[in-house]
């Protein structure tokens, strides 16, 4: 598992969309050659040309082969060639040809939802939106395909970052159908991310007249109000649910706004409701199981959980894990492992592992913990990157850095690819003041993984925490603002190198945006700071106050507090 720091890297969740279509050949390496184009005449050229392509395809040559397809159904107006030439080209991962392919096969294949489909999913990922618009509505003209296909089209769009131009596309493809509910339903949630709040309540309001106790605009509805308010939500959820008792994700939403303003009370009894209507489904005992230990309300989220297994859950590993996680928090070490040692196989495998070190090194020791994680067996090289990560944060923990350190120097030997181990490895140099090493590895990290937005955060970070480079801390920082913009460890470092150029204003701002998002001991060192420095030394006082009661062996905290005093 990554080393947690103030520089985790957030997962993010991705969704496929179901209006894309998803090629057979994106998921298996083989090339089918199934389907073969029909030539009444063919040449001697046409026949080389096509016997080459498939050879390349054979050989694993799909840039090749797609180039090869797509001459021939230009010469021949083939339309299973230009599929075959997009095939190749999306296993490939070849847009520039990937693109040009699917608009051919949409062109001779007029009436072929899979070829609009691809053609739609292609000209969206290269941002041509416009273009887009004619395949999608060849997809809905199909009635049958029509309604779950505007319930995906957002999803679909969320890469366009004009999303007033997204909202527009979406009005216009939903207009010739104002009965649909769905339709109304996309052009709301459109207007969601436009921020056009008056349009988005008229087509929320529009789809729940269109189909009274439609759950979807419900859910968005309450969400909403929730932001404004949260009790507004929870109200708006209640008065749903006198009308339709049955609305089950309604329920699941309010025990979640319930969970969120603490009243577990409450939002036992939502559980307790939709357990009773659902007994023996599987899934919504594991979905009241989690939410009940997210809650920490462990008797009942075992209860929940062990019942989904009995009634069959269909992914096992992932109730055994949960279960030794709700053991584990309740320190039953014993129980914890018990679930963890069931997990044998699958995605869960390694999660496992890694959760069951936490508790031997607890129990045992971190030597103990550190061999049973080197005696796993199959682990694929990320895997043993992430066990080596594990490893030196169990090593931290036990304030052993410096083998931590030399752990994690040995590694990227073994692994010098993986950006995510030397990210740790920077992280530690630091702490061993090898500053020339730290900032050397995350450069090298930045430019295998650009994306990675803790690699400029840690860099900016570390310069404004040593006040040099200042204007490159503030535009690596920036540029990790971009990437995670909702990250409140990322605010406040932009919040912190203002401060160190004196921008006490805009400091005060980015540190409280954070700190209103998590309270940090860190955070709160920076805020109380300057706070201070602003004059407004009693809010200082007490936000380093609460802190300390809550953290009070936090280093920079105590650090500060002795500072402000002298």
């Amino acid at each position: 598992m990554p080393q947690t720091s103030r520089f985790t890297r957030k997962p993010t969740a991705k969704r496929r969309s179901t209006l894309a279509l998803c090629l057979a050949l994106l998921t298996s390496p083989a090339w089918s050659a199934s389907n073969s184009p029909t030539i009444t005449t063919p040449t001697a050229e046409f026949v080389y040309k096509y016997l080459l392509g498939e050879v390349a395809a054979q050989r694993g040559e799909f840039v090749l082969a797609g180039q090869l397809f797509l001459d021939l159904a230009k010469q021949t107006r083939d339309p299973l060639l230009a599929e075959r030439a997009t095939q190749a080209a999306t296993i490939a991962r070849t847009p520039q040809l990937a693109l040009p392919s699917a608009e051919l096969w949409s062109e001779l294949a007029p009436d072929s939802i899979p070829a609009a489909q691809t053609a739609t999913q292609l000209l969206i990922a290269n941002g041509n939106l416009k273009k887009a618009i004619p395949q999608i509505q060849k997809v809905l003209a199909n009635d049958n395909i029509r309604p779950n296909a505007f319930m995906e089209l957002n999803s679909l769009m969320m890469r366009v970052t004009d999303k007033t131009s997204v909202l527009e596309a979406i009005q216009l493809l939903a207009k010739p159908y104002p009965k649909l509910p769905e339709a109304r339903f996309a052009i709301s949630q459109a207007a969601y991310f436009a921020h056009n709040e008056p349009l988005m309540v008229t087509e929320l309001k529009e789809a729940s007249k269109l189909r009274p106790g439609w759950e979807p605009p419900a859910q968005i509805r309450g969400q909403m109000l929730s932001e404004q308010d949260p009790q507004k939500g929870i109200a708006f959820y209640r008065d749903f649910l006198k009308t339709y008792p049955e609305a089950d994700q309604i329920r699941l939403a309010l025990a979640r706004a319930l969970l969120v303003q603490k009243n577990t009370t409450d939002a036992k009894v939502e559980f307790t409701k939709l357990l009773e209507r659902h007994q023996n489904n599987p899934e919504m005992n594991v979905i009241v199981g989690l939410l009940a230990l997210d809650a920490k309300e462990y008797a009942f989220a075992d209860q929940s959980l062990e019942h989904g297994l009995q009634v069959g859950f269909k992914e096992p590993n992932k109730v055994f894990f949960n279960l030794g996680r709700s053991a584990a928090e309740q320190k039953q070490d014993t129980r914890a492992l018990q679930w963890f040692d069931k997990i044998t196989d699958g995605e869960q495998f390694l999660a496992g592992r890694l959760a069951a070190a936490s508790i031997i090194a607890r129990r045992d020791g971190v030597d103990a913990a550190i061999t049973m994680l080197d005696n796993v067996d199959g682990l694929s090289p990320e895997q043993q990157a992430m066990v080596i990560q594990n490893q030196a944060l169990l090593l931290n923990q036990a304030k052993r850095t410096d083998e931590a350190y030399m752990l994690l120097e040995k590694a990227t030997q073994s692994f010098p690819e993986s950006p995510e181990l030397l990210y740790d490895f920077a992280l530690n140099a630091e702490r061993k003041g090898k500053f020339d090493i730290m900032e050397e590895t995350l450069y090298k990290v930045i430019k295998s993984k650009p994306d990675m937005a803790p690699a400029y955060n840690a860099l900016g970070y570390s310069y404004a925490d040593r006040n040099i480079k200042l204007m490159e801390a503030k535009t690596l920082i920036e540029t990790a603002t971009k990437l995670a913009p909702e990250d409140h460890y990322i605010m406040d470092s932009l919040g912190w190198v203002y401060y160190r150029l004196g921008d006490l204003g805009h400091a005060s701002e980015q540190l409280r945006r954070a700190y209103g998002i998590q309270q940090d001991p860190e955070i709160a060192a920076h805020l109380a700071e300057v706070l201070w420095k602003q004059g407004q030394r009693e809010e200082a006082q007490r936000i380093l106050e609460q802190a300390l009661s809550a953290n009070p062996d936090n280093e920079l905290l105590v650090a500060t507090a002795k500072k402000l005093k002298s």
